[in-house]
């Protein structure tokens, strides 16, 4: 592990690993609170804008990416390095707390089944928070489906990925992860706008989360007890047009037996995706509670598993 290096007891990564968690648990995302991320949304957002156009937009695509991953990681890095040990702490714990994002997203999917409930465009605009995709002509069903597909998403994206990595190399590493999210989030699709950009981006991304997709769902699946969903998983993962976003799909869609995936807009153009599942039943209120409860647990047994690890390295 990079920790090693930095000589930081396992103690120390420890206890901001918990606190980190603990406050995410508690407060999720406050509106009012700077966010980090936010930081590096507008400066991917300025490259972008100055880099994609004209020639070569692949390779200013790359160099765009390649040297924002590079700053964010040795800026943690060198920066943590020159803090005593308790203020390493403090600073870990928080930037645990900025990189985990369970919280707000539980309670983001849980207002988009209710607003949906209450009038179908109120469900548009406030599944529109939390998903990329055209939202303006979805029905209800696709407004729920969209959510719980998010939810399964970002329990990959945003937790199991960012405690994957926290194991692997401490703060540096995870918040350099949270970069790499960043930029798939952002330019890493397949318009015409981006699909030159942000290609080496959505690469990196696809390696990035390559194990944590696949330890996402698993997780899932002993949290829910059913291992012989491993099969459905397998099917229906890899038939994804993402190499990792369906493992935690197919887990969810085979714990609910129902259907995601789908044609979907993203920026006026039509994305084709295969489904995932063959239960094409409408989703209600239970399902949302229950993909709750699966992420909820999924997300503590994570967190358990890396305190081992770090206590036994």
């Amino acid at each position: 592990m990079l920790e090693i290096y930095l000589q930081i007891p396992a103690l120390a990564l420890i206890i901001a690993l918990v606190a980190g968690w603990l406050l995410d648990l508690l407060l999720g995302d406050p509106a009012w609170l700077p966010h980090p991320i936010v930081l590096f949304g507008r400066m991917i957002a300025i490259g972008e804008h100055a880099l994609n156009k004209g020639r070569y937009r692949r390779l200013k695509g790359a160099l765009l990416a390649i040297a924002l991953i590079a700053l964010v990681f040795c800026v943690t890095y060198f920066v943590l390095r020159l803090l005593p040990l308790w203020l390493y702490t403090v600073v870990s714990a928080i930037l645990v707390f900025y990189c985990l994002a369970g919280t707000t997203l539980v309670r983001e999917v849980r207002q988009v089944f209710l607003a949906v409930d209450r009038s179908l465009d109120e469900g548009r605009r406030q599944v529109a928070r939390i998903v990329g995709r055209d939202t303006s002509q979805l029905t209800a069903q696709e407004v729920r489906t969209a959510a719980l597909e998010t939810l399964a998403e970002n329990l990959s994206d945003g937790v199991i990925a960012p405690l994957f990595w926290y194991v692997v190399g401490g703060v540096p590493m995870m918040l350099t992860y949270k970069m790499v999210n960043t930029l798939d989030s952002m330019i890493g699709y397949r318009t015409e706008r981006y699909r030159r950009f942000g290609t080496v981006a959505a690469r990196i991304d696809d390696v990035a989360n390559y194990l944590p997709a696949r330890l996402t769902a698993l997780l899932m699946l002993i949290v829910e007890g059913r291992p012989r969903l491993l099969r459905f998983v397998w099917k229906y993962g890899r038939q994804h047009a993402s190499p990792n976003s369906g493992y935690p799909e197919a887990a969810l869609a085979g714990i609910l037996n129902c259907r995601f995936g789908g044609p979907h807009y993203y920026f006026g153009e039509l994305i084709t995706k295969p489904y995932i599942g063959e239960n094409a039943r409408l989703l209600d209120t239970f399902d949302m509670k229950r993909s709750i409860y699966v992420n909820r647990f999924t997300e503590l047994l994570a967190v358990i598993l890396s305190v081992a690890i770090l206590f036994i390295l």
